[in-house]
């Protein structure tokens, strides 16, 4: 299967090494994201911080520009913003969308509104200096980049139809504190389109079991089977 991996707020592609490591010792393909503005050298122009269409075009982009074969579409927190903007443009290009411990939008979310107050508060502590740019929290990985306020605030807009075979699955990290995905986990046990698995470590599961994610993510049934 192909993978391509979108990562969560501040955090560049380099946070699925370990799962790629596995999922390519096992024959599938991965291309993990850094997503714009959050480049290791720093963003292009501090002054323009891109947003979340700027995010859903680049994913869409390279998605685009890629071969035929059906894609496992991943994204963990933030990046399950941008995995549904792409699947709503591209669903027939897609064969599974997967949620890790991340928000699943419906037309006119954004991640601001289906956050916590905890998450709320730290967006706008982290942007005072400037107002553009969400400075990196403390216990993140020293490689994590600020994180531009613009993509945690814009609406998704969502007017397509993804393709009926599209594999829907969450993994969740179990309940931390200030978590917004608890409940939307226990919604989506009770939907019979989705797939959810709990991998109880905590929000950052691809640093913190990376082989259990891989395991998940090496396990899923083909959306046509």
């Amino acid at each position: 299967m192909k993978f391509v991996m979108v990562p969560g707020g501040w955090q560049g592609g380099w946070v699925f090494d370990r799962v790629a490591a596995e999922l390519r010792r096992d024959g599938h393909h991965v291309e993990a994201v850094t997503l714009s503005g959050l480049e290791p050298d720093g963003p292009e122009d501090r002054d323009r911080p891109p947003n979340l269409d700027t995010h859903v075009d680049q994913v869409a982009g390279l998605i685009d520009r890629g071969d035929a074969t059906p894609v496992a579409l991943c994204g963990h927190s933030y990046g399950g913003m941008v995995i549904a903007g792409v699947a709503d443009r591209l669903g027939d290009r897609l064969d599974q969308l997967v949620f890790i411990d991340a928000y699943v939008p419906d037309d006119g979310d954004s991640c601001w509104s289906l956050t916590s107050d905890r998450f709320r508060e730290l967006f706008m502590a982290g942007a005072r200096a400037d107002g553009r740019w969400v400075a990196v929290p403390e216990g993140l990985d020293p490689r994590a980049r600020p994180h531009p306020l613009a993509s945690f605030v814009q609406s998704i807009r969502l007017g397509g139809t993804p393709g009926g075979a599209l594999g829907r699955t969450f993994i969740s990290g179990g309940a931390w504190p200030g978590s917004p995905f608890v409940t939307l986990a226990e919604r989506l046990r009770d939907d019979s389109d989705w797939r959810v698995h709990e991998i109880a470590v905590g929000h950052n599961i691809a640093r913190r079991d990376p082989q259990a994610l891989a395991a998940v993510l090496g396990a899923l049934p083909p959306a046509s089977a």
